[in-house]
C-alpha cells in the first residue's frame, strides 16, 4: 500500500503543524506522557474498540451452540461421528481463507469496511445453516460462515491496535476474545434454552440465530471511523489527524501519535512487496516477528481449547453424564469461568505485561490437562463412574479454559496484531491468524478420531506436553511489548548486541537467535 506513496507523508501536513509536532517541547512531553503510558482512556476509543470487537461474538457464538446443535443434528439428520467432525471442523479450516484474504482487503478498501464484509459473510452463513435441509447443504452454510469467521478475526484486533493508545492496547485489543467468550457463553445458554424443542427445529434455530448479531454487526459500523493509520498510507492525512483527535485525550497527544505514524510510514515508502518480504526475503527481525506471531497462533489451537469446547458433551457422555440438559448444564458453568477470567484478564493485561499473564495461563492449562486426563483415564476403568470423579474432570475442564482465557486467549489476538510493522501489520496479522485456524480445523477434524484410538484421557495427556512446549517457546521467543507504541513494539525484535544487559532487560526475557 504504502508503495504507492512516493512523496513525503509529513510534508503533507500544514507546516504549522509539522512545526508543532517537531518542537523539541512537544518531543519531551510527548515521549514521557504518550510514548510510556501516561495518558488515559479516551472514551469514543472505548466505543469504537467495543464495536469493532463485538465482530468476534459471531465465533464464539459458533463454538458454543455448535457444541449442542452437533447432538441434535446427529441424530436428526442421522450422520457419522467422521461427518460431525467435518461439520465442526469446516468452519475454522476454511475461515483461514478469509484470514490470509483479509489483509489485502484490509489493506485495499480500509479497516472498517472489512469489518462488514465480515458480519454480511458470516450473516449469509447463518441463514444457510438454519435453512439447511441436508448435511451437504448445512456444511456449505459452515463454509460460507467460516470465511466470514477468518475475516472477523484478524479485523478486529487490528483494527482495536491501530486506535488505542499504548497504555491501554492491551486492554483494549483483548476485547475481541472477551466477546468470544461472551458468544461461548450465549451459545450455551442458547443450546440450554431451547433443548426441549423439537429435534428437526432446536438446532436450525441454535445456528440461525448468528444472524442477529451479525445484522446489527454490519449496521453498528457505519458509526465507527476508519484507522487512523490506514488513512495515512492512504496519503489522507488530515482525515487521519481529525480520527486522531477523536480518539486521543489532547490534541498534543494526536499530534504526537500522528508523527510517529507519518515517520513509520515514510521509512517503508518504496520497500519490496509485502508477501515477497514476508516469505521469501524476511529480514531477521521479521523472520523473529514471523516466529513469534506464528508460534502464539499455533499453539493457541495445538492446546485444544477449541476441540474441548466443542466436544466437552461427547466427553462427559463417557464420563457417565447422559442427560442432554445436564451437559448443557455443564458447558453453562464452564462459559461462567471462561467469561470471569478473561474480563480479569483484560482488566490487568496492562498492568502486569503480556509475559506473566501468558506463560501463568500456560502453566495452568498443561497442568489442568494432566489432571483432567487422569480423572479421565479412571473413569474409563471405572464401571461405578464415581461422582468425585465426575467432579474433578469439571473442575478441571473449568480450570483448563479459564487459565486459557487468562494467558493465551486474550494475549493472542493482542500480540498478533501490535508485533508487525505498519506496512506488514494487516497481511502478516493474517498470515498468523490463518495458521491459527488451521491448526484449529486440523484439531477439530480430528479431536473424536485420536480419542477413540487412544482415549479421551490419551488425548488430554497428548495436550498436556504440547501446552509444556508451548510455555518453553514464550519465554524464550516471545518479548514484552507492554506500554510500547505500535511502531515501537515491533522494533523489539531487531538485532542488539548481546552483550547489552540493557535490551535483554527492555526485552523482559532472554530472547534467542533466529
Amino acid at each position: 500500500m504504502s508503495g504507492r506513496k512516493s512523496t513525503n507523508l509529513a510534508a503533507e501536513q500544514p507546516e504549522t503543524e509539522a512545526n508543532e509536532i517537531e518542537s523539541p517541547q512537544h518531543r519531551a512531553a510527548g515521549a514521557d506522557d504518550f510514548s510510556h503510558g501516561k495518558t488515559g482512556l479516551n472514551k469514543y476509543t472505548l466505543f469504537c474498540a467495543l464495536l469493532a470487537s463485538t465482530n468476534s461474538i459471531l465465533l464464539g457464538y459458533d463454538i458454543g451452540v455448535m457444541s449442542g446443535a452437533v447432538l441434535f443434528i446427529k441424530e436428526n439428520l442421522k450422520i457419522t461421528s467422521v461427518q460431525v467432525e467435518i461439520l465442526v471442523g469446516s468452519l475454522n479450516v476454511l475461515s483461514l481463507v478469509g484470514s490470509l484474504a483479509s489483509g489485502k482487503t484490509s489493506d485495499y478498501i480500509g479497516r472498517r469496511y472489512t469489518i462488514v464484509l465480515a458480519a454480511s459473510t458470516f450473516l449469509i452463513g447463518a441463514i444457510l445453516m438454519g435453512f439447511a435441509p441436508s448435511f451437504p447443504f448445512l456444511l456449505a452454510g459452515r463454509i460460507v460462515a467460516g470465511i466470514g469467521v477468518g475475516y472477523s478475526l484478524m479485523i478486529s484486533p487490528v483494527y482495536t491496535a491501530e486506535i488505542s493508545p499504548a497504555m491501554k492496547r492491551g486492554f483494549l485489543t483483548s476485547l475481541p476474545e472477551v466477546f468470544i467468550v461472551s458468544g461461548i457463553l450465549l451459545g450455551y445458554v442458547v443450546n440450554y434454552s431451547l433443548s426441549n424443542l423439537p429435534q428437526n427445529i432446536n438446532w436450525r434455530l441454535m445456528l440461525g440465530f448468528a444472524a442477529i448479531p451479525a445484522f446489527a454487526i454490519g449496521l453498528g459500523v457505519v458509526a465507527m471511523p476508519e484507522s487512523p493509520r490506514w488513512l495515512v498510507m492512504q496519503g489522507r492525512i488530515d482525515e487521519a489527524k481529525r480520527v486522531l483527535i477523536k480518539v486521543s485525550c489532547s490534541s498534543e497527544e494526536a499530534d504526537f501519535r500522528l508523527d510517529e505514524i507519518t515517520k513509520a510510514a515514510n521509512s517503508e515508502v518504496g520497500q519490496k512487496g509485502v508477501w515477497r518480504e514476508l516469505l521469501l526475503n524476511p529480514s531477521r527481525p521479521i523472520r523473529r516477528i514471523l516466529v513469534a506471531a506464528i508460534g502464539i497462533n499455533f499453539f493457541m489451537q495445538a492446546s485444544g481449547n477449541d476441540a474441548v469446547i466443542y466436544y466437552c458433551p461427547e466427553v462427559f457422555k463417557v464420563a457417565g453424564i447422559h442427560n442432554k440438559r445436564q451437559l448443557f448444564g455443564v458447558n453453562v458453568i464452564m462459559g461462567v469461568a471462561k467469561a470471569f477470567f478473561v474480563l480479569i484478564s483484560a482488566l490487568y493485561l496492562d498492568k502486569f505485561g503480556r509475559r506473566p499473564l501468558l506463560l501463568l495461563g500456560s502453566t495452568g492449562m498443561a497442568i489442568s490437562l494432566s489432571v483432567l486426563g487422569m480423572g479421565s483415564k479412571f473413569l474409563e476403568h471405572s464401571d461405578s463412574k464415581p461422582l468425585w470423579a465426575i467432579i474433578v474432570c469439571i473442575v478441571a475442564v473449568c480450570a483448563f479454559v479459564s487459565f486459557f482465557s487468562i494467558g493465551l486467549g486474550p494475549i493472542t489476538w493482542v500480540y498478533s496484531s501490535e508485533i508487525f510493522p505498519l506496512r506488514l501489520r494487516a497481511q502478516g496479522t493474517g498470515l498468523a491468524i490463518s495458521v491459527n485456524r488451521l491448526v484449529s480445523g486440523v484439531v477439530a477434524m480430528s479431536f473424536l478420531t485420536m480419542s477413540k484410538k487412544i482415549t479421551f484421557g490419551g488425548m488430554f495427556f497428548v495436550l498436556s506436553g504440547i501446552m509444556v512446549v508451548g510455555t518453553l517457546f514464550f519465554y524464550f521467543f516471545l518479548p514484552e511489548t507492554k506500554n510500547k507504541s505500535l511502531e515501537e513494539a515491533w522494533a523489539l525484535f531487531e538485532v542488539k548486541d548481546r552483550t547489552n544487559k540493557s535490551d535483554d532487560a527492555e526485552r523482559g526475557m532472554p530472547m534467542r537467535e533466529i
